[in-house]
């Protein structure tokens, strides 16, 4: 679970979140919203690129903003990004070994929990391939194995299918929907693709203007009149 109060966050003269009063339960969760919402401020936020100006951030009971960043990622918290950050020249072992390593994974199950990460994400291309000779879909699915290697508590997934077809679309989902069951870590997806988020999220909040303005369950929250207006554009900001 996520607990966050009262959350500010300024860059200058500019409020991309203002005290914000959120929870997000132990499941996977969608975090949605028109462009400049706040959505990646948030997730900066959780995984420590950014400190704000306010606020408290609770994850399990734990005071996440009390973690440098490096600690967030040994305590569990895990994050892809909307740009890739796999590094090209390197294998796809390695690219997976390196965030275990940076994650406090010991050298010893390290081999174990890579290929348990590559088969969990269903990743069929030799582990020493060159990341830079795989196609859009399997880079994607390096980042999510990434991601899920180890023991992560947390994982915050950026626009993870931004960009593929609708058929890789549709395994990168497949991946996300087992990741609480079958890792027991809590998921919490930002993305555009409404039908994406309606098939893996089980709750979702909307961000407008960087302020909550709908959170619940997914099908009630995608039908909010507040929800479609801010996504129209007609939503003022209070």
């Amino acid at each position: 679970m996520i607990e966050i109060e009262g959350l500010t966050v300024r860059f200058g003269g500019v409020t991309p979140i203002r005290t914000m009063d959120l929870t997000l339960p132990a499941t996977a969760c969608g975090v949605i919203g028109p462009n400049g919402a706040g959505k990646t401020t948030l997730f900066n936020v959780l995984s420590g690129f950014v400190t704000p100006a306010a606020g408290h951030v609770r994850a399990f009971g734990d005071d996440l903003l009390a973690l440098s960043g490096h600690r967030r990622a040994r305590w569990g918290l895990r994050r892809t990004f909307q740009t890739e950050q796999a590094i090209e020249k390197l294998s796809v072992y390695d690219n997976v070994a390196m965030v275990h390593e940076h994650t406090g994974g010991r050298r010893r199950d390290r081999r174990r929990d890579v290929f348990a990460a590559l088969e969990f994400v269903g990743l069929s291309v030799s582990p020493s391939a060159p990341v830079g000779a795989l196609g859009a879909g399997e880079r994607r699915l390096v980042e999510l194995a990434r991601s899920v290697v180890g023991r992560p508590r947390v994982v915050l997934l950026d626009e993870p299918a931004a960009g593929l077809p609708d058929e890789e679309t549709g395994r990168i989902g497949a991946v996300i929907r087992r990741i609480p069951a079958d890792l027991d870590a809590m998921t919490v997806l930002v993305d555009h693709d409404m039908n994406l988020v309606s098939a893996c999220c089980e709750v979702t909040a909307v961000l407008d203007f960087g302020r909550l303005i709908a959170v619940g369950p997914t099908q009630e929250v995608l039908r909010d009149e507040h929800v479609v207006r801010a996504y129209l554009g007609t939503e003022e900001a209070a």
